[in-house]
């Protein structure tokens, strides 16, 4: 985990087999870590329904909200002193403790552990989502929404069948003598081992210290600085000073936000997504399970599930191609177009299966617009001495929202019931409309500090 901040500075010819050699190692790590992440997603709910109760059953799922968004404040401190590379695989490691606490929880029917091992098991989503915005460290202006895209579609490998392998994985461990749901788990704990022992090993030189060296490399001497009898021209004159602000924390990130329309912008249209997108998704297997018995209701919640993350993940690239092309803030605004369909379809499904896996496909594409559009939008937004403390704020509220929609979802599927629950997502992204149609200046945030 030592920085490798003293390395030659790389010439600027350099930077795309670096970036080539990157993106196929975070594509592969985002398929583990998206199987790892998705099976404990499919059975979370239903697991902590039967350990500690239906109104319960969303409190522990926005303690995995929770546990991602707190994680990335410590992780976001890692990649600042030395680069994303210590910084996802700790994520992912605090995953899969995470991951093992669930499982003794689920042993001992420890109630206080489950919310433990959940709040741990938030370090593999938290490593999920910093690895987009790893892939855009040393891409070029004019591709970077295709390339974090690549990097989110990539979890559809996994994302997509894990929850058909839940049921495998229950069975398989039911003969270590586990109990139901508890060895989806396990899986998911050698899952995020794996991504991290990859991401320690192979994942060199490390994209964001390489993006600092070469913006050092590329910054002009103060006019200042340069001796009194030698007056070289400006552009011959550079200065490997460091770019990165080590203590720039979560305050200093909203600082530089606060001044930035663009930037909270893609913050509110990362945050939203997140809310309407958790509040719907985590009560969706209990809906489901209402209505069909222990027998086949893994199978349907399996299914319905692997089309919502396919609409999250599967198309992706197409939205990174039109992030570039469209603009930001066009992608956002059909994001949400998107997401008030998705409420619309699954709020009047009733029990149909059929029409809540409509409802979950609209819902994950109206995320995945969002997501992919607001996070290009900040990380092009802030300088690059900031982006990492940025980008962990954005994620830290991100967490925080969605952990209260989870948190309030139990309670009101508990009361008014589901439908009521989509109206209440629907309504929220009101705001993000009104903030999506103020004109957004873009500047070039390196330039201007």
């Amino acid at each position: 985990m030592a920085t490798d901040l003293t390395a030659p500075v790389r010439d600027a010819s350099d930077v795309a087999p670096i970036q080539r050699r990157t993106l196929r190692l975070l594509f592969v790590t985002q398929i583990i870590g998206g199987i790892g992440v998705t099976i404990g997603i499919a059975v979370g709910a239903l697991l902590a329904a039967r350990v500690a109760g239906t109104a319960v059953a969303g409190l522990a799922q926005s303690a995995a909200v929770v546990g991602g968004a707190l994680l990335a404040v410590p992780v976001t401190r890692i990649m600042n002193g030395h680069g994303r590379r210590p910084g996802l695989a700790v994520a992912y490691l605090a995953g899969a403790v995470g991951a093992v606490l669930v499982v003794v929880a689920t042993v001992t029917r420890s109630v206080p552990l489950l919310f433990l091992g959940m709040l741990f098991f938030g370090g593999g989503t938290a490593a999920n989502l910093q690895a987009r915005y790893t892939a855009v460290d040393l891409a070029e202006p004019a591709r970077r929404g295709r390339q974090l895209s690549l990097i989110v579609w990539a979890t559809t490998i996994g994302a997509v069948a894990a929850p058909n392998f839940a049921a495998l994985a229950d069975h398989t461990t039911s003969g270590w003598g586990l109990p139901p749901l508890a060895g989806p788990f396990a899986f998911s704990a050698a899952a995020f081992v794996l991504a991290a022992v990859v991401l320690l090993v192979l994942l060199r030189p490390d994209p964001l210290l390489t993006a600092r060296r070469l913006a050092a490399a590329e910054a002009p001497m103060p006019a200042a600085a340069a001796p009194p009898d030698l007056t070289p021209p400006a552009e011959a004159v550079t200065t490997p000073a460091p770019t990165a602000r080590r203590g720039a924390g979560m305050r200093a990130a909203w600082q530089v936000v606060r001044g930035r329309p663009a930037a909270r912008l893609g913050i509110a249209a990362v945050a939203v997504g997140h809310v309407v997108m958790v509040a719907v998704m985590s009560m969706t297997p209990v809906h489901l399970g209402d209505s069909h018995g222990d027998a086949d209701v893994l199978r349907v919640v399996g299914i319905v599930l692997s089309l919502h993350i396919a609409g999250m993940y599967a198309l992706s690239p197409v939205v990174g191609w039109l992030t570039d092309r469209a603009g930001r803030r066009a992608v956002i605004l059909g994001g949400v177009g998107l997401l008030l369909a998705a409420c619309a379809v699954a709020g009047t499904a009733g029990h149909d299966t059929v029409l809540l896996s409509v409802g979950l496909v609209l819902l994950g594409l109206g995320w995945s617009g969002t997501m992919v559009a607001g996070s290009t939008l900040l990380s092009e937004s802030v300088p690059a001495a900031v982006r990492p403390s940025v980008q962990g704020f954005s994620d830290l509220t991100m967490g925080l929202a969605g952990a209260g929609a989870a948190a309030l979802s139990g309670f009101v599927m508990r009361g008014p019931g589901y439908a009521v629950l989509t109206l209440l997502a629907a309504i929220a992204v009101v705001p993000l409309v009104a903030l999506a149609l103020r004109p957004v200046p873009v500047g070039a945030p390196d330039e201007e500090d």
